[in-house]
């Protein structure tokens, strides 16, 4: 059985000395990937303030100043569990985000088993889900 499903989220891409901030997926289709920190908007939520409390959530950051990149989109089809699977369309709204602390690297014990400082140069784009490929490509040609 398959069931198809749209996912909207919004994504931040921190950035410091060459960086960027990612955190590693807990659960669903991208199960182990390095992922932008981010997530769904909730009903009667704002995209911007979906970006400020799935920040808060997964990295602990308090956004300073944030700015659209852009609006981003995905396909994937994953087994959920036996016999079913998830034919997932993932919509992202992309933002260029300043933070005011360091990121929290501690899971937050929902979607992320923790969040890291990776190094744009070296990381390896296997590993990314297609957002944070999508951030690198734009970071390395926007040096």
């Amino acid at each position: 059985m398959k069931r198809k499903h749209t996912h909207i989220g919004c994504y931040g891409i921190i950035t410091s000395n060459n960086k960027i901030a990612l955190i590693k997926k807990a659960r669903g289709g991208y199960l182990g990937k390095l992922d932008l920190p981010g997530g769904g908007i909730e009903h009667n939520e704002s995209p911007e303030d979906t970006l400020k409390r799935e920040l808060m959530e997964e990295v602990g950051g308090i956004i300073k100043e944030y700015k659209l990149l852009s609006v981003k989109d995905s396909n994937i089809v994953w087994r959920v569990k036996d016999n079913f699977y998830e034919d997932l369309h993932h919509i992202g709204i992309l933002y260029i985000v300043n933070i005011k602390n360091d990121i929290r690297k501690t899971p937050d014990g929902i979607d992320s088993n923790g969040a890291d400082w990776y190094d744009i140069n070296t990381l390896n784009m296997n590993n990314l889900t297609p957002f944070a490929k999508y951030a690198i490509a734009y970071l390395k040609k926007n040096k």
